[in-house]
């Protein structure tokens, strides 16, 4: 026989971890930017070990940031971290640029 199913509100699911870059503030000096961008994570995410899971890249040559996975309460946190200047969900977009041409030379 089926057991009753329960007529208690279940609370919802907890928010799903998505990309975001992170734009920082260019480490200081001597301060390698991968450690610095850890120890931002870490700040939020309570662990070092939870930082290097959702650390997935580091940018040190045209701007200084990272891309992690966070929630939003987390991306809420980690924008309010000093030396953070911006948090933004990552985006993927289609090029179209229309036929294919061939170019010669």
């Amino acid at each position: 026989m089926a057991e009753p199913k329960s007529t208690e509100p279940q609370p919802p699911p907890p928010p799903t971890a998505q990309v975001h870059i992170v734009y920082t503030h260019q480490p200081p000096q001597g301060h390698e930017p991968e450690s610095h961008h850890l120890r931002t994570l870490t700040s939020v995410l309570g662990s070092e070990d939870a930082a290097k899971g959702a650390l997935l890249y580091t940018y040190k040559h045209a701007t200084s940031g990272f891309s992690a996975k966070l929630t939003p309460d987390q991306a809420e946190q980690i924008s309010k971290q000093p030396g953070v200047l911006n948090v933004e969900k990552s985006r993927s977009a289609e090029l179209h640029s229309g036929p294919a041409q061939s170019h010669s030379m």
